[in-house]
C-alpha cells in the first residue's frame, strides 16, 4: 500500500510540475506523439502475409507493414510469454528480473535439473514504461493479457490508469462471452451470447482511444489471440477449411500451416487491426500514433489441431518453448508517420527489450535516474540514419517446456547462435545466416568459435545475475 500511495503522490508532483502543463492545457500535450504496442500471444514468424504465410489471411496487418517498417530478425525476450511481458514493461532481459518462465511455469520434480527460485510477479519497484509515460503526463491503458503475478501486481498498480481485461492468466477460459468461468474467466461484463473476445477487447481499446483522443495516450494493447484454446468464429472456420480442402485437391498444403481454426483466429486479429486503424483515421489520429506490433514468443507447433500442428514456423526449426529459432523469432512491425520509410525492411536483429528505450525516445520522456535498460532505442534503424550499435542478443531459459526445451541459455552475436544446455552442459552452435533453419551444428567444427561465444555467454549471465538450475537429488531418469 505505500508503494502504491507513493506512486501516487509522485505521480501527482511530478505532472503538476512538467513546464506548461496544466489541467486545462492539452495545446502542447496534442502535439506529442501517441503510442500503441500491440502484442499478439503465440503468433508465429510466418504468420502473417507479410512475412511469408500463403494460407493465413492478413490484408490490414500487411498493409500496416507496408505504411512502416519490418524487421526481418525481430525476437522475443524468451520462448514463453511472461518474462517477454517483463520485458517489454522494463527493458530488462528476463534473466536480470528472474522471471525466466511463464507464471507460474511447468513442475518436474523428478527432472534432471531442479529450477532455480524463480520471480513468480513483476516487482513494483521495478520501473515501467507505463509510469515513465504516464508521469509525463500520458494516458496509459492495458487492454487484454496480463500475467505477470497476481492482484497487488496488476496494471493498475504498475503505472496504467486503465486496466481492461489483465488478469494473472496466461490464457482464456474461452474466447466467446463470458470467456471462461471462475479463476478462468476474462473479467470482462456486459457481453452478450457469440460476442468473440478479440472484437470486445477491440471495442475497449477504441473506446480509450475516443475518450483521450485529445491527449497523448500509451495504449498496451496485449491480445490473447492467438493462444489456445484453439477457438473462432463458426463461419471464419469453414472459410479455411474450404480454402485448405481446395489447395489440397491440388497438392498444396500452405508449407506446412494448415490448421482452419488457427487460421480464423489471425483472420479475427486482423479483422481487428482494420477497425483499430480505421478509428484512427476517423480520429484524425494516424499522422500522430506510432504503432509497434509483435509477439510475445514463437509460433506454437504442438499437434493440437486435427492432429497437425497449431502453426508451422516456415524455414525455421521447431517453436514455442523451444531453444531454436522458432521459439523466439517473431514479427516487429513499427508504423511511424513522416518519420519510416512506408514499406522499409530492416535486418537488424532487434528483441523485445528495445521496445522501452525506443517510445522514451519517440516520446521525448526521460528513463528514471539509475534505472538500469538492457535495451537499445530503434529510432537510428526508424530513421535510417545514424550508427545503430553493434550488439549481442542473449537468452536465458533455466526451466523445462513441453514444446521441447530443457535449461539452457543462448546467445547470437552477427550471424553466429551459440545454445549451451545445462543437463549437459554440450554447446550447439549455428550460422543463422547460411543455416537459417540451424540444420548444421558447427561446434564440433569450430571449437575455437564455441568456445569464445561460450565465455562470452558466461560473462553475460554473471553481468545480470542469472539464475542457475541445480543438479537435482530426486532425478529418476525414467
Amino acid at each position: 500500500m505505500f508503494r502504491m500511495l507513493s506512486k501516487a503522490i509522485l505521480l501527482a508532483t511530478v505532472i503538476f510540475s512538467l513546464p506548461g502543463w496544466s489541467v486545462a492545457s492539452t495545446e502542447v500535450q496534442a502535439t506529442r506523439w501517441n503510442v500503441i504496442f500491440i502484442l499478439l500471444d503465440d503468433l508465429g514468424a510466418t504468420d502473417f502475409g507479410c512475412t511469408g504465410s500463403r494460407f493465413y489471411e492478413t490484408p490490414h496487418i500487411d498493409r500496416l507493414a507496408a505504411q512502416g517498417m519490418r524487421f526481418t530478425q525481430g525476437y522475443a525476450a524468451c520462448t514463453v510469454c511472461s518474462p517477454t511481458r517483463a520485458a517489454v514493461m522494463t527493458g530488462k532481459y528476463p534473466a536480470r528480473l528472474h522471471i525466466t518462465d511463464w507464471i507460474k511455469g511447468h513442475v518436474r520434480p523428478k527432472a534432471k535439473l531442479r529450477i532455480p527460485d524463480w520471480t513468480m510477479y513483476l516487482p513494483l519497484e521495478e520501473v515501467t514504461i507505463a509510469e515513465r509515460l504516464r508521469l509525463a503526463g500520458y494516458a496509459t491503458a492495458h487492454v487484454g493479457k496480463w500475467h505477470l503475478g497476481d492482484p497487488p501486481y496488476y496494471p493498475e498498480h504498475q503505472g496504467f490508469d486503465i486496466n481492461i481485461g489483465g488478469t494473472h492468466m496466461g490464457a482464456p477460459g474461452s474466447y466467446f462471452w463470458p470467456y471462461g468461468k471462475d479463476d478462468r474467466r476474462v473479467p470482462l461484463d456486459g457481453g452478450q451470447e457469440g460476442e468473440y473476445l478479440t472484437d470486445r477487447l477491440t471495442d475497449e481499446a477504441i473506446r480509450f482511444i475516443e475518450q483521450h483522443k485529445d491527449r497523448p495516450f500509451f495504449l498496451y494493447f496485449a491480445h490473447y489471440a492467438v493462444h489456445t484454446p484453439l477457438q473462432a468464429k463458426p463461419e471464419l472456420v469453414a472459410y479455411y477449411e474450404k480454402k485448405l480442402a481446395e489447395a489440397a485437391a491440388k497438392g498444396d498444403n500452405f508449407d506446412g500451416q494448415q490448421c482452419p481454426v488457427y487460421a480464423a483466429m489471425i483472420h479475427s486479429v486482423d479483422e481487428n487491426m482494420g477497425r483499430l486503424l480505421e478509428c484512427l483515421d476517423r480520429l484524425d489520429l494516424a499522422e500522430r500514433t506510432v504503432i509497434f506490433l509483435t509477439s510475445d514468443n514463437g509460433g506454437l507447433v504442438l499437434p493440437a489441431c486435427q492432429n497437425r500442428p497449431v502453426t508451422h514456423n516456415i524455414g525455421i526449426r521447431a517453436g514455442k518453448g523451444s531453444a531454436y529459432e522458432g521459439g523466439v523469432r517473431v514479427p516487429w512491425i513499427v508504423r511511424w508517420p513522416g518519420v519510416v520509410a512506408p514499406g522499409s525492411l530492416c535486418h537488424e536483429p532487434v528483441i523485445s527489450i528495445d521496445a522501452y528505450p525506443t517510445i522514451l525516445e519517440i516520446t521525448g520522456v526521460a528513463d528514471a535516474e539509475g534505472h538500469i535498460c538492457d535495451g537499445v532505442s530503434l529510432v537510428p534503424l526508424l530513421k535510417q540514419q545514424g550508427n545503430f550499435p553493434k550488439r549481442a542478443l542473449y537468452w536465458h531459459y533455466p526451466h523445462y517446456h513441453p514444446g521441447g526445451a530443457t535449461p539452457y541459455s543462448a546467445v547470437r552475436d552477427g550471424d553466429w547462435k551459440l545454445i549451451e544446455f545445462f543437463e549437459d552442459h554440450h554447446v550447439e552452435l549455428y550460422n543463422l545466416k547460411d543455416d537459417p533453419q540451424e540444420s548444421q551444428d558447427l561446434a564440433s567444427q569450430l571449437p575455437e568459435k564455441a568456445e569464445s561465444l561460450r565465455r562470452q555467454l558466461h560473462r553475460w549471465r554473471e553481468e545480470v545475475g542469472a539464475q542457475l538450475p541445480t543438479p537435482n537429488p530426486d532425478y529418476q531418469p525414467e
